[in-house]
């Protein structure tokens, strides 16, 4: 794998001691419209620079891993509509197993957690933002989520996609194996909350609730799974941090941000949307990878766009919180 390419302003912080802060591109590429994307990706940098750290944006660019994106590169993985690349026809989805190839073939993609948290650990990068973790796919009628009455949609609805699956994103490997930080507001809550809890803990990943002692679930604060431990300010996450590498803990630390209730999704609509959605993907035979974004897609045309928006909310406060825990690092270490 060719050499990883850092910008000058984050290798210069990095050799300096001062705060860096990771994100991903796959928000960027994959989860947005143009122009949209390309307007987001410039106001999280900022948010990372009016909090006082650097923002290192990752992506491939023509085969080359690059932490740190100029703006050229961030036009180059949010191109225009009918432009070369529009609609990921171009603009590949890289996860951690795709990286080698995508280097050799000379390639552009986007980073997914998984591969945005392994590129900013190799270059020394300590805490990352994103939106949510990937997590286990629901497999089994015994799949659960928090919302009261919603939970008896859902029996027999997983039943339908032919039992169990096995599958499971690699942000959950991948963190085991990965010494870095990682700020999100847990996981889409049409994913299997408890099993991915489970996955966590038994892969050894520390979960902190940032001001909570329950796991977000991405468009909700409260997903009803409670969480061992909770944190109240970024010099709690750092002295975990640092408590990690002087025990020699291997993985990641994930601090659980909820969105505030008053950007969250109504309950009540978010429900009703995701037994639907479940009900629909099952009739119509999807399985594996292909539920995912039929799910997301059922969310943003059902919410009429309002999922989008708590979308938004959710990274920019995973931001905030990740730029003080970066700053709060550095000055410790320092």
């Amino acid at each position: 794998m060719p050499d990883i390419k850092v910008s000058a302003e984050v290798g210069d912080a990095l050799a300096d001691g001062r705060p860096v802060v990771a994100l991903e591109s796959t928000l960027l590429a994959h989860g947005l419209p143009a122009p949209r994307n390309r307007e987001v990706g410039g106001e999280l940098e900022e948010l990372v620079r009016a909090g006082g750290a650097v923002p290192a944006t990752i992506a491939i660019l023509d085969g080359v891993p690059t932490v740190g994106l100029d703006a050229e590169g961030l036009d180059k993985i949010t191109p225009a509509p009918g432009a070369a690349g529009a609609a990921g026809a171009e603009v590949l989805k890289l996860s951690v197993r795709d990286l080698a190839p995508a280097a050799a073939l000379g390639r552009t993609g986007a980073t997914t957690v998984a591969s945005t948290a392994w590129l900013a650990a190799r270059v020394g990068i300590r805490v990352f933002a994103t939106g949510g973790l990937g997590g286990v796919h629901r497999a089994s009628a015994s799949a659960d989520m928090a919302g009261g009455d919603a939970t008896a949609a859902f029996a027999g609805v997983a039943g339908a996609f032919g039992g169990v699956s096995y599958d499971e994103s690699a942000d959950l490997p991948t963190l085991a194996a990965t010494r870095i930080t990682v700020v999100c507001a847990g996981v889409k809550s049409i994913l299997d909350v408890g099993a991915t809890l489970e996955r966590l803990e038994t892969l050894g990943v520390t979960v902190l609730g940032w001001r909570t002692a329950d796991f977000p679930g991405f468009y909700l604060p409260s997903t009803g799974h409670r969480l061992d431990w909770r944190v109240e300010d970024a010099d709690q996450v750092s002295a975990a941090m640092a408590a990690a590498d002087q025990l020699g803990a291997p993985g990641a630390v994930v601090v659980a941000n909820p969105v505030a209730e008053s950007e969250a999704l109504d309950r009540e609509l978010h429900d009703r949307v995701l037994a639907d959605a479940l009900a629909a993907a099952a009739r119509a035979g999807l399985r594996g990878k292909a539920v995912t974004p039929f799910l997301l897609a059922a969310f943003h045309h059902e919410t009429a766009g309002r999922s989008l928006e708590v979308n938004l909310a959710v990274v920019r406060g995973n931001v905030q919180v990740a730029t003080e825990i970066a700053t709060t690092w550095a000055k410790h270490r320092r």
